[in-house]
């Protein structure tokens, strides 16, 4: 097995890990190999990954009727953007910045991003340390994970 973690996460099958396996992956990690995950391959392969599971951890009992764009901005060695859709009781994910007006936009670094979806870390105190920048509908924000099953480690 590799020596960093990066490797030995880059060598990881993360479509065989579960969402609580990730989350406690997560918890281990130190800050520096938090950053070591954010670069290069290893990172647009976690963030794919995430950002792949979340149509499969949306929860449309909970949504209700809500319709609302949510754009992801994280922050790190370049920005990477997703948005996800949540219209008629779906939930869907496209990759990049559409031309779609979000009803909120949240913008946070690598290792914040993966603590709060990986259950972690708290929305709120991410934002209250200013560690999450929310534009937009600060309502829909405060109850949006109760729209998505977050793993707990």
């Amino acid at each position: 097995m590799a020596d960093n973690i990066s490797e030995r996460l880059a060598e990881l099958d993360f479509a065989s890990v579960t969402p609580q396996e990730f989350a406690k992956i997560i918890k281990g990690l130190s800050p520096r190999q938090l950053g070591e995950i954010a670069r290069g391959d290893l990172r647009r392969q976690v963030l794919a990954e995430v950002f792949g599971r979340v149509e499969r951890q949306f929860r449309p009992d909970s949504a209700g009727s809500l319709a609302a764009v949510i754009r992801w901005k994280i922050t790190g060695e370049s920005d990477v953007v997703y948005e996800t859709t949540i219209a008629d009781g779906v939930c869907t994910v496209t990759e990049g910045r559409s031309e779609a007006d979000p009803r909120l936009t949240l913008t946070m670094g690598d290792a914040d991003f993966l603590k709060l979806v990986s259950g972690n870390a708290s929305p709120v105190t991410l934002f209250m340390l200013r560690k999450v920048k929310i534009a937009g509908d600060l309502g829909l924000a405060s109850g949006l994970t109760r729209y998505f099953d977050i793993p707990k480690a």
